[in-house]
């Protein structure tokens, strides 16, 4: 290597070649706060990379159409939410139940089907409505229905289901006191158990066959001694209180009871119908 006589290399010495090299040996630009890193290269520890003015309006962009492709469903929510409110505090109303039931409006949108002036299909789940106008009254423990084509009138008068089906609970401590005999599940499906208290702290235990008969209402009938001994006047009051089926009084007008079928803790009545008619003023 050939050296000048100050002892340096015989390369030119840039003092400005130097200064401009980073302690990488990259190049130093006096622009760096422009600086971008390139694919291949790795970004620095907690260094960010900077969106390219591109990149944020597609960004932005992206925002904007899922705000806009949510903001239907957001509208249909709070429609929906209104009429299952109307609608509970309607049924509650008619019914006479002490809270209001649970609705649902079931199928998207339902802000056309308010629209058209007829719901698709609404659920309807109520609780404790009582039994009014009856000698021997029979509560419903619990009532679920499914409504399809649900209108109503424009004074509001009343609410109509094109068609509709529903089961009710009806739990033995309610089907004790209509009937003045402790009720509970029988010995074989679709009958019930009665305790009928003689004279003398003596008591007899009698099964009944349970069926749904026309008018909606319940009846019970052959019943037959399994426990103890019933004297013929007993057998008279057994007969009177079972000869008079019981009338569900508390059900939606057009809805027709098809079976009863009993249950560990109560019966479960099924019904279907056709036009089937809600008004407020009817409790």
């Amino acid at each position: 290597m050939h050296r000048t006589q100050y002892g340096h290399d015989d390369h030119a010495y840039d003092d400005h070649a130097y200064y401009d090299r980073g302690y990488d040996g990259h190049a130093y630009d006096e622009h760096a706060g422009d600086y971008e890193p390139s694919r291949d290269e790795p970004y620095l520890p907690g260094a960010r990379p900077r969106l390219r003015p591109r990149r944020r309006r597609l960004a932005l962009g992206a925002a904007a159409l899922v705000t806009l492709a949510l903001l239907p469903v957001a509208v249909d929510r709070v429609v929906a939410a209104r009429i299952e409110s109307r609608t509970a505090k309607a049924f509650q109303q008619g019914m006479g139940t002490p809270e209001a039931p649970e609705v649902e409006v079931r199928g998207f949108p339902v802000v056309t089907q308010a629209a058209s002036g007829a719901l698709r299909h609404v659920d309807i789940t109520a609780h404790d409505i009582p039994a009014h106008g009856s000698a021997r009254p029979l509560p419903v423990s619990e009532l679920s229905l499914r409504l399809d084509g649900l209108t109503k009138a424009d004074d509001d008068s009343e609410a109509r289901a094109r068609s509709a089906r529903a089961s009710a609970f009806l739990s033995y401590p309610d089907v004790s006191g209509a009937l003045g005999l402790e009720i509970s599940q029988g010995d074989r499906p679709g009958r019930v158990s009665a305790v009928v208290l003689l004279p003398l702290s003596r008591q007899v235990t009698v099964t009944t066959t349970v069926s749904a008969v026309s008018g909606n209402r319940i009846a019970f009938e052959d019943f037959e001694v399994t426990g103890g001994s019933l004297p013929a006047a007993g057998s008279a009051i057994l007969d009177r209180i079972f000869e008079r089926p019981i009338r569900l009084r508390n059900i939606p007008d057009g809805l027709r009871l098809r079976s009863v079928t009993t249950t560990a803790d109560g019966l479960d009545a099924e019904f279907t119908g056709r036009s089937v008619t809600f008004r407020p003023e009817q409790a």
